[in-house]
Formats: C-alpha cells, sequence, structure tokens
C-alpha cells in the first residue's frame, strides 16, 4: 500500500510478506515541497525462468510509485547508480509481459488513478545495490527545471489541455486507419478468392461466410455448387409432397374403416335389443 513519511526516518526499511527488506527512498517532486514522498524499493526476486522480462539480481522493484510520476523520472532518479536500461511501471505486481504500445494519439489510452509498482532494469547487478543504499541520503529531488514533473494545478491543467482534440489531427488518424484496414481487407478477401474450392493437403476445402446472405462468387466452382444445391432441394421437395399424398391416402381408408365398423356395430346393437324383448305369449 502507500506509504508516506514527513522526516529521516523514512529511510528505515520495512519488512514484506516474504521476509525480504524493502529500503524507503524519500524523494521530492518539487524543491519547495516540506514533506518527502517515501518510495519503497527491494530487489526483485522471482523462480528462475518465471519472469524473462524482469531478470532477477539486474531488477529493482519499487512499491508507492505516484501516478504522476512516470519511467522517464524514475529513469533519472535511478541513473545516478548505474546504466537504467528499462523501467516498466504496472498497476499491481505479476509477472512481466510485453505490453503493447499504442500507436494513437487519441484512442486506447488508459488513465491512471492509484499508485502503482514499477521493474527498473539495470544493465548491470551493482546498480540495483546501488539504488538500495539511496536510502541513507536524504531526500532525492526528482523535478527539476530542465526536466520538470507536473503535479496539482499544473497537472490538471496539462491534462485539461491534453483532453483538447484537435478535428485536423484526429480526422487523418482515422483516415489512415481506414485505409489500413481496407488494404488489409483487400489482400484477404483475394487469398480467400485463391484458395476458393482448392483442398487442402488433407483433402478438405475450406468454405468461409460473410455474413447472413453473402454474395456468392462468380467462379465455375461456386455456379456447379448452386445447381447442385437447387438439385437436391427439388428432389427434397418431390419427396415430401410424395410422403405428404401417402400420408392423406392412409388417414382418408383408416377413417373409412371406422365409419364401415361403426354402422356394422349399430346394426349389432339393434338386433341385440329386438331378441331381448319380452314375448310372454
Amino acid at each position: 500500500g502507500a506509504a508516506r513519511g514527513t522526516g529521516s526516518g523514512l529511510r528505515a526499511a520495512v519488512a514484506c510478506q516474504s521476509g525480504v527488506s524493502l529500503a524507503a527512498l524519500a524523494v521530492k517532486f518539487a524543491a519547495r515541497q516540506r514533506s518527502p514522498h517515501c518510495l519503497l524499493v527491494k530487489e526483485h526476486q522471482v523462480r528462475e525462468g518465471a519472469d524473462t522480462t524482469h531478470p532477477p539480481r539486474r531488477t529493482l522493484f519499487v512499491l508507492n510509485v505516484p501516478p504522476y510520476c512516470g519511467p522517464d523520472s524514475l529513469s533519472r532518479l535511478f541513473s545516478r547508480c548505474g546504466h537504467v536500461q528499462s523501467v516498466d511501471i504496472c498497476d499491481k505486481p505479476g509477472p512481466g509481459e510485453k505490453k503493447h504500445k499504442s500507436t494513437s494519439k487519441f484512442f486506447n489510452h488508459k488513465t491512471v488513478k492509484g499508485f502503482q509498482v514499477a521493474y527498473v532494469v539495470f544493465r548491470k547487478p551493482a546498480g540495483v545495490q546501488a539504488a538500495k543504499a539511496l536510502s541513507q541520503e536524504g531526500p532525492l529531488l526528482i523535478s527539476t527545471e530542465s526536466h520538470p514533473v507536473k503535479t496539482g494545478i499544473s497537472k490538471w491543467i496539462a491534462n485539461y489541455e491534453a483532453s483538447i482534440v484537435d478535428p485536423k489531427e484526429l480526422k487523418a488518424e482515422v483516415d489512415a486507419f481506414m485505409q489500413d484496414y481496407d488494404k488489409k481487407m483487400a489482400e484477404e478477401e483475394a487469398k480467400a478468392a485463391k484458395e476458393e474450392g482448392v483442398p487442402d493437403e488433407e483433402g478438405w476445402v475450406k468454405v468461409t461466410r460473410k455474413g447472413r446472405k453473402p454474395g456468392l462468387p462468380r467462379t465455375e466452382a461456386a455456379n456447379l455448387r448452386v445447381l447442385e444445391k437447387e438439385k437436391q432441394k427439388r428432389a427434397r421437395k418431390e419427396l415430401l409432397n410424395f410422403y405428404a399424398w401417402q400420408h392423406r391416402e392412409t388417414k382418408r381408408e383408416h377413417i373409412a374403416q371406422l365409419r364401415k365398423k361403426f354402422e356394422e356395430d349399430k346394426q349389432r346393437i339393434a338386433l341385440m335389443r329386438a331378441q331381448r324383448k319380452f314375448r310372454p305369449y
């Protein structure tokens, strides 16, 4: 979780759940800032082969990173300890995965709301030990005149200015995306047309469907498939009509037999009643 301090006691080490101590680094984001912010650092330790993105012995694990502190700021902060190879900021600790870098200026931008964790990878293992030793020094200044870190009202103003969209730039990006999309779809359609009706190594023919009522390609193979389908449909319809006629005839004969039996039963009942009539003389 987040941890803050007000004096030199921030340089003390605190225990984490894994039993490895976290060194507390006091940093400031402005020269006139009275209370420094506390960054908790330790050597990143994982099972061998579990995290290939953040190699052990060369990776520094940093907790309590503010949302306004980016990778460039952390890289400048720890560059005094050695050459920083990469800085990866994540929402929570976890296995390192290669993230897809968004090239869009207007879309797929994630808004950071809370404190984060960071993985600082040094070129040599000595950089991790030197970074942990920074806890013995005074508060370190991250924001400088050449590389300022915007916080507070200036950060809000910068976010508001960045939220204003230029219609021309937005239109240019959308047009470029649609051109790439149309080119990709044309290549896929050309590939599908080339492979249509051609069986693979096992003799299977790939069948694709683009919509509820897709248009039929004007090829000889497609025409033959349509004719065969119509022929099967016609034969099925004739067979269904034949069975329907047979069913009607069977039903009609069954009804006639029921009527005939009903008349025979009426005559037999009438005969039995006549024979039971009382005749004393």
